[in-house]
């Protein structure tokens, strides 16, 4: 798994440094803590990383903490997030967490995965991210590039994300947990693309199941 994360990186770096992926710059800012990340993994869904990263940070300029969010008025925070995607839905989500947080768990995000999926909305995914980017507790948030690329490399076989996840915890060893979600995320973005992916620069191509089929195909 060494080789293959440094080969990422030794790639995206010999085409282009990538941005740093939106979770990873709120973890590095460390102005409000799990709660942002929190609240930044929710807004995250099917929004590029440059908006999240400039809407968590619009978001918590107003409301500082989870007391304040519980307070806030959807409307008001719809103002807000409107440019991102599906902004009315998640206005109340983001609401309804922080009232949770600041009710029952005073203020402090939960940092076990059991408490974390009982938050409304909050799947493995989020969960496994508030873990790694918000306690540095080994965890494999799964999204659609890590899924994929997963299964383009054939490290798993696997039909959606959730069973991405099991198999990557399996196979692969937990001193790598914390550095598999940020390094496969921007290799989605930047280099193995869902669609014409960029093989001829990928420096871990011959490992790539992916790439091999289509190869031989050619």
């Amino acid at each position: 798994m060494k080789r293959i994360l440094n080969g990422m990186i030794s790639t995206m770096n010999s085409v282009k440094p990538p941005r740093i992926t939106a979770l990873q710059d709120l973890h590095d800012a460390e102005d409000h803590g799990p709660f942002s990340i929190l609240i930044g993994t929710i807004l995250s869904a099917r929004t590029k990383d440059e908006s999240t990263t400039r809407i968590v940070k619009d978001l918590f300029k107003v409301y500082k903490n989870a007391k304040q969010l519980a307070n806030a008025k959807v409307k008001d925070v719809e103002k807000i997030i409107k440019s991102i995607g599906f902004y009315h839905v998640k206005a109340k989500r983001i609401i309804d967490v922080a009232k949770i947080i600041d009710s029952q768990y005073k203020g402090k995000v939960p940092d076990n995965l059991e408490k974390l999926v009982e938050l409304p909305g909050v799947g493995r995914k989020t969960a496994n991210c508030v873990l790694v980017y918000a306690y540095e507790k080994p965890a494999i948030p799964v999204d659609i590039h890590v899924h994929r690329i997963s299964n383009r490399l054939g490290l798993v076989q696997t039909k959606n994300p959730e069973e991405t996840e099991f198999e990557l915890m399996k196979k692969i060893p937990k001193k790598f947990w914390l550095n598999i979600n940020d390094t496969f995320v921007m290799y989605g973005q930047n280099i193995c693309k869902p669609i014409s992916p960029m093989c001829n620069v990928c420096k871990i191509k011959n490992s790539c199941n992916y790439y091999k089929t289509k190869k031989n195909a050619s």
